[in-house]
């Protein structure tokens, strides 16, 4: 975090419920990504914590927050409940839109793995609300028909070694009608657990969000 900024854990209110999350917001920030963490994840997860910071220390604010409560991640198939995980992501989209510190900011999404679907079928919904996505080893496929109304431009990322994740995502590539690139990461698996990899991700996603902000 820059000097000057804030960071607060945050309840996201949800009907009878309430989803935890981490607000960073450095001092000069304009604008904030919304992570959307992929299946058996949270607001914890490591990888996505290492780019939130990366993308603090280029002045932009962030919010990880878990899509599901512990008792409803313990069930697996609402892990892969895109509908649900959709619905959670435009609850927490509204609270940064009413929250003091951040209703003026411009929007962004991460996705990573199912969570890609999610924050694809939540943008194609949201409209110009959401000014530009970005996608780490995600599940585009599983956005169906959103991928034709989407119209936030889209970055997918992509390790070179993710063969099977490479073919979905340039199928889903041929869909999408918004401006769109696909990144291959020579050399990265899936999780990006390779020396160097993420460090990528987080490079070209601060640039894909500076370039449409």
């Amino acid at each position: 975090m820059t000097r000057g900024g804030v960071e607060k854990l945050v309840r996201i209110p949800l009907n009878s419920i309430s989803l935890e999350g981490l607000l960073k917001v450095p001092q000069s920030a304009k604008s904030l990504v919304i992570f959307v963490h992929g299946s058996g994840s949270s607001r914890l997860s490591p990888r996505n914590n290492y780019v939130a910071d990366v993308l603090n220390r280029a002045g932009l604010a962030t919010l990880l927050f878990d899509l599901l409560t512990e008792d409803e991640d313990q069930v697996y198939e609402t892990r892969f409940d895109i509908d649900l995980l959709v619905e959670r992501l435009r609850v927490a989209t509204h609270w940064v839109k009413d929250n003091e510190l951040t209703k003026n900011f411009k929007i962004g999404y991460f996705g990573a793995s199912t969570g890609a679907a999610a924050a694809i079928k939540a943008a194609a919904d949201l409209g110009e609300d959401i000014k530009a996505l970005v996608s780490r080893g995600g599940r585009p496929d599983l956005a169906g028909e959103a991928l034709t109304k989407l119209k936030s431009p889209i970055l997918l990322i992509v390790g070179g070694q993710d063969e099977e994740v490479i073919k979905l995502n340039k199928k889903a590539l041929a869909l999408i009608k918004a401006e769109k690139k696909l990144s291959i990461i020579p050399g990265a698996t899936h999780l990006f657990e390779e020396e160097g990899t993420l460090d990528q991700v987080a490079k070209e996603a601060v640039e894909w969000f500076n370039k449409h902000w």
